[in-house]
C-alpha cells in the first residue's frame, strides 16, 4: 500500500513537471517558444542560487526530484514556475506576452486589533487551472526548528504556511522585468517558516538573491506584520497598522514601479478591482474580523473567487486562513465558493511558552 501510493505521488510529480516545463516551452508565459532542453538548461542555472541560499532545502528538493524520478532542473521550474518565467523573459530578452495569466491571489492581513486580539492573515491560491488537482496541504515535523502546516502543490517545497513558533507566510504573484538566475519563492517562504518570529522571516526575505517577482505578506502571534513587494531589485515593506492590509497582482509602492513588468490592461483591472472590493469587504465597522468573515471575502463570487474561462484559465484552487496566535489553519481545496474549509491546528507559540 505504501508503496503504490508513493509511485501515485512520483508519477503525479512527474506529470505536473512535465506540464510546467511544456507551458514554459510554448512561450505563452515565457515571451516565446524555447526548446524544452533550452528552457531545462536555463532552470539548471538557478541551482547554484539555491544551495547557496539554504543547503538544507536544496537537499530536500533534491531529494525530492530523486524520489519523483525528475531532475532537479524539473524540480526548479514545477515548483518556482511564476518566478521561473521572470528568469526566462529577462535573460532571454523575450517580451512579456500578453497571454500570460499571472493574475494570482487575493490576500490579505488582520492587525490585531480588528480581530479581537488575534490577528490574521489570508488568502485565494488562483493559477492555471490545471494546478487545481495538485493542490495539497502537508505537515512537516523537521527534526530541528518549528514544525509547519504548508499549502503546496506537488513536487513544490511550500507555498503558504503557517509554523508552531507562530509565524505565518502568504504570497501574491507579481510580474517582474528583472529575473536573474536566483532563488525560487517556495524555498523562500520555507526558509521563512523555519524563523521564530515575523522579523526574522523578513529578514530572510530581504537577503535572499530572488529569481523573480512576488508579494509576500507575514504575520507572527505577536501580532507584528509585514508586506513587501518583493523584485529581485527592490523590496519595499509595509509594516501592519491599525487597518487591515489587502494585496493582489499590482505593484503600489514607488521603490516597485521601475521593476514591474507591463501587463494586460485587462489583468491589471481585475487586480485594481478585486483590491477595491476586498479592502471594502474589511473596511472598519462594528463587526470584528473573524475566520467566518474572511472565508465570505475569498468567497465574493464576481471577482475574487476566480473561475476560469475560455480566454483566462485562472482560477482560485484554494484558499487559507490562518490565526498565529492560536495556531488554527484552515483551508480550503478548490473554488472557495463551492467548496468547504477544513480546520487544522498547530500548538500556538503562547502554549509553547507557558
Amino acid at each position: 500500500m505504501g508503496d503504490a501510493h508513493g509511485q501515485a505521488h512520483a508519477a503525479e510529480i512527474r506529470q505536473y513537471a512535465h506540464d510546467r516545463v511544456e507551458l514554459v516551452a510554448e512561450g505563452l508565459w515565457s515571451g516565446g517558444p524555447l526548446e524544452r532542453g533550452a528552457v531545462l538548461e536555463l532552470a539548471g542555472a538557478c541551482l547554484p542560487a539555491h544551495e547557496a541560499f539554504s543547503p538544507r532545502l536544496h537537499a530536500e528538493m533534491l531529494a525530492m526530484a530523486g524520489a519523483a524520478g525528475i531532475t532537479p532542473a524539473e524540480a526548479v521550474v514545477v515548483g518556482g514556475f511564476t518566478d521561473f518565467v521572470d528568469t526566462v523573459r529577462a535573460v532571454t530578452a523575450g517580451p512579456h506576452p500578453v497571454s500570460v495569466t499571472e493574475d494570482d491571489c487575493t490576500a490579505f492581513l488582520v492587525p490585531d486589533a480588528r480581530a479581537d486580539g488575534a490577528g490574521m492573515i489570508g488568502q485565494t491560491w488562483d493559477m492555471h487551472d490545471t494546478a487545481t488537482d495538485h493542490v495539497v496541504l502537508a505537515r512537516l515535523r523537521p527534526d530541528t526548528g518549528p514544525d509547519v502546516l504548508v499549502f503546496t502543490t506537488v513536487g513544490c517545497l511550500g507555498q503558504i504556511g503557517m509554523n508552531s513558533a507562530g509565524v505565518c507566510v502568504g504570497i501574491n504573484n507579481l510580474t517582474g522585468n528583472d529575473g536573474r538566475f536566483g532563488v525560487m519563492w517556495p524555498t523562500v517562504i520555507r526558509e521563512m517558516l523555519a524563523q521564530e518570529t515575523a522579523p526574522e522571516a523578513l529578514d530572510v526575505l530581504r537577503r535572499a538573491d530572488l529569481a523573480g517577482a512576488h508579494n509576500y505578506l507575514i504575520l507572527d502571534a505577536d501580532g507584528r506584520g509585514f508586506n513587501v513587494e518583493a523584485m529581485p531589485s527592490a523590496r519595499p515593506v509595509q509594516t501592519l497598522a491599525a487597518e487591515p492590509t489587502v494585496h493582489t497582482n499590482h505593484v503600489t509602492q514607488p521603490a516597485a514601479f521601475p521593476f514591474e513588468g507591463e501587463r494586460f490592461s485587462e489583468l491589471m483591472a481585475n487586480s485594481r478591482r478585486r483590491l477595491e472590493m476586498a479592502k471594502a469587504m474589511l473596511a472598519g465597522d462594528s463587526r470584528p474580523v473573524d475566520p467566518e468573515r474572511l472565508m465570505e471575502v475569498t468567497r465574493e463570487p464576481t471577482a475574487i473567487c476566480r473561475r476560469p474561462d475560455a480566454k483566462y484559465r485562472v482560477e482560485s484552487s484554494g484558499a487559507v486562513i490562518m490565526r498565529p496566535r492560536t495556531g488554527d489553519f484552515w483551508a480550503c481545496w478548490g473554488q472557495p465558493a463551492e467548496n468547504d474549509y477544513e480546520h487544522f491546528s498547530l500548538t500556538p507559540a503562547a502554549a509553547q511558552r507557558s
